[in-house]
């Protein structure tokens, strides 16, 4: 763990936290164990491995550290085991892709410059990470992904993180707090329109 780095060990715990939403949402829709490892391993890596083919990382980090498939199936035997106590903590599949959502959005963005990307490149690829994973749970879970229809706020926040992270990391201001305070506004953004309903607006005279 100690030679990971600060993106590292941010990009283990966005692994952690994405890799419970995809076991809950196996665990809501009735699949076995198999299809609860399924998901939580797509929905943990799934944003990574776009992010490292697209600055030419290759193999993937997923491919070449054991602890990129460890700790999904860490996570699996967790919910598997004690899913009940684990949706009263935190409520369902919401918040740990919220979680996930912040903490992805910002080691996508710091690892896109660290590849010298343009700070508008990374900010996007910091979003495809963020969203990259829940995309394909929801698809393999048979429902919309949540990015398509972004009525509760799903791309915006990581948009925001990404933003803020490539801003801070521009400015010189590197560092495991810069990272996590960044994580935590595009969390906090997604937890308050989930909370509060707020909304990004349809197409002009499309109504509710």
């Amino acid at each position: 763990m100690s030679d990971l780095g600060i993106p590292g060990v941010l990009d283990l715990a966005g692994i952690f936290v994405f890799a419970v939403s995809g076991a809950l949402a196996a665990v809501q829709k009735r699949l076995d164990v198999v299809g609860m490892v399924v998901l939580a391993e797509i929905t943990a890596l799934g944003g990574g491995i776009l992010r490292d083919l697209v600055i030419g990382a290759v193999p993937p980090a997923a491919f070449t550290s054991v602890s990129y498939v460890l700790v999904p199936l860490g996570a699996t035997v967790l919910v598997f085991f004690w899913h009940p106590q684990v949706t009263r903590i935190m409520p369902a599949v919401t918040m740990f892709d919220a979680a996930g959502l912040g903490l992805f959005c910002v080691t996508g963005a710091i690892k896109a410059l660290d590849y010298r990307l343009s700070p508008l490149h990374a900010v996007l690829l910091g979003v495809i990470t963020a969203v990259g994973g829940g995309i394909l749970r929801d698809m393999l879970s048979g429902q919309i992904p949540g990015v398509l229809h972004d009525r509760q706020l799903y791309a915006l926040p990581a948009l925001v993180g990404a933003m803020v992270a490539t801003l801070l990391w521009h400015s010189g201001l590197h560092g495991v707090v810069v990272s996590a305070g960044s994580a935590l506004l595009a969390f906090g953004l997604r937890v308050a329109a989930v909370r509060w309903g707020w909304r990004t607006p349809r197409a002009r005279g499309v109504r509710d």
